[in-house]
């Protein structure tokens, strides 16, 4: 992941320098590690290439942190992308019932081997493509909620360790004091 001063230098982000190295849009806050979840999930099943692109730009108006953004893109890269395409397919056809609604008929109105070739194989296109869709939608949604929560309980427990110590040391401060 380059720098600031990286994204900075480059000619093509000029244009939205300003915007883009924003400090709020890199610091870990309660909304934006959330925002960044959801919005790398959308865009790591919605596109299959550049979606890190993708990501770190509409991280800008969602305010969302952007290295997490594109960090959780990651989730389908080229060595997982075979098991999220079955998934997808899997996802696609359960939510379609497309089997059972036109299987049948568009096959007997199609000729021939090349023709139900072709049929086959654009039907299993648009069921994945609905089910990555599907997979993008819900794994946002699931993926903002459960970093909320995750995001709460770290900031909580490291609240608590740190009432703990300060306690500790003012205990040990009023020791001192009473002879």
């Amino acid at each position: 992941m380059p720098t600031r001063e990286e994204m900075a230098d480059n000619r093509w982000l000029a244009p939205i320098a300003h915007r883009f190295l924003s400090p709020e849009l890199w610091r870990f806050t309660r909304r934006s590690v959330p925002r960044g979840v959801s919005l790398g999930l959308f865009c790591g099943f919605i596109i299959p290439f550049g979606q890190i692109f993708l990501a770190g730009f509409l991280a800008l108006p969602a305010r969302a942190n952007v290295p997490l953004a594109a960090l959780v893109t990651f989730v389908t890269n080229p060595f997982t992308f075979p098991f999220w395409l079955y998934v997808a397919n899997l996802v696609g056809r359960f939510t379609l019932k497309i089997d059972a609604a036109t299987g049948g008929l568009a096959n007997a109105q199609l000729s021939g081997e090349r023709g139900q070739w072709f049929a086959q194989l654009f039907e299993t296109a648009g069921v994945t493509a609905f089910g990555f869709l599907v997979l993008a939608i819900v794994s946002a949604a699931v993926g903002y909620v459960l970093s909320s929560f995750i995001w709460r309980g770290l900031v909580a427990r490291r609240r608590a360790r740190r009432l703990k110590r300060m306690e500790a040391s003012l205990d040990q401060r009023l020791r001192k004091d009473v002879p």
